[in-house]
């Protein structure tokens, strides 16, 4: 296992920047001034943020005290996209993800990586007595882990956040993954489980409001369940094979009516019947596209981002 020593650096930090104008700046002084064991270097990835936050993390280089490497997008093209490729720029024995909104305690920083390079833990992922979220938005990541505890070969009730500690080994992996479609946590489960996790403090927003809409959480299910697992194909056979039943059954119904000479039911249930029957396959169908449509994407070239700048700063380079 890499220890801070063996590598250029002992600490990197990516931060995916979105809507961040107003609260970069502040993370990155306040990560600044930490001193890990190794050093640190900073890692900001702009992923097409419609603010000024190209200026803003632009400025940030020009002035860093520590080394600062800017990534830009061409365009948005997702949070774990964003992480991406800002794993791929990163030097660090081991590296930590946070999001640039300040609810994550930059002085956690060091007590994440200790945890992790001190208990040689290649993932140690981070909980939250209180989570500062609004309402819907828990409600979306208990259902989202609740999911992962289903589809991904993860410890049951490890609680999966954005703010997590990787070892270079685990980083090295990942960042080998080339289609469309990233979702980081599946693709750290598929390389190591020794894993782990520490509680740590959440703090409410200090400006604007969450970059996660109900889009966003879904579009980020559907890259957990259908990239990473084959279960939704075993649900929708299995629902196929409990319509057979169901209709094998409304079968014999209607033909035991028949021969008692009875007048089999009529339309109304006939009808729901029907829709029911109809509502199964679309569902099958739409799982199937789901798929499809995926592997289409990825084989025909699909960009995982497209990176426009890379500005190295403070020492980066060197």
């Amino acid at each position: 296992m890499a220890q801070p020593g063996a590598a250029p650096v002992g600490l990197s930090i990516v931060v995916p920047v979105y809507r961040g104008a107003l609260t970069v700046g502040a993370l990155v002084e306040a990560l600044s001034a930490l001193r890990p064991a190794g050093g640190l270097e900073i890692i900001l990835v702009n992923d097409g943020s419609p603010d000024n936050s190209a200026e803003v993390c632009r400025a940030l280089a020009a002035t860093a005290t520590v080394p600062l490497v800017y990534v830009e997008h061409a365009r948005n093209f997702g949070e774990h996209n964003a992480v991406m490729s800002g794993l791929r720029q990163a030097r660090g024995a081991y590296v930590i993800t946070m999001d640039d909104d300040l609810q994550n305690p930059p002085e956690e920083v060091v007590r994440l990586y200790d945890h992790a390079r001190l208990g040689g833990w290649d993932v140690v992922y981070t909980r939250y007595a209180k989570k500062e979220h609004e309402g819907w938005r828990n409600l979306g990541s208990r259902f989202a882990n609740g999911v992962a505890d289903m589809l991904l070969d993860k410890p049951k009730g490890l609680y999966l956040s954005s703010f997590r500690c990787m070892s270079a080994m685990a980083v090295r992996e990942v960042a080998k993954y080339s289609g469309p479609y990233p979702y980081v946590d599946g693709l750290l489960m598929q390389v190591t489980q020794r894993l782990d996790s520490i509680e740590v403090k959440h703090l409410p927003r200090a400006e604007g409001r969450s970059n996660y809409t109900l889009k966003r959480l879904v579009l980020l299910w559907l890259n957990l369940a259908t990239n990473f697992s084959v279960l939704p194909l075993r649900l929708a056979i299995l629902a196929g094979a409990a319509m057979g039943v169901f209709g094998l059954v409304a079968a014999a119904i209607v033909l035991f009516e028949g021969l008692s000479g009875e007048t089999p039911s009529g339309w109304a249930s006939m009808m729901t019947v029907t829709l029911l029957v109809a509502g199964v396959q679309f569902l099958i169908l739409g799982v199937l596209g789901e798929y499809v449509g995926r592997a289409f994407l990825s084989a025909n070239g699909k960009p995982q981002g497209v990176v426009r700048d890379v500005v190295r700063a403070g020492g980066a380079g060197q």
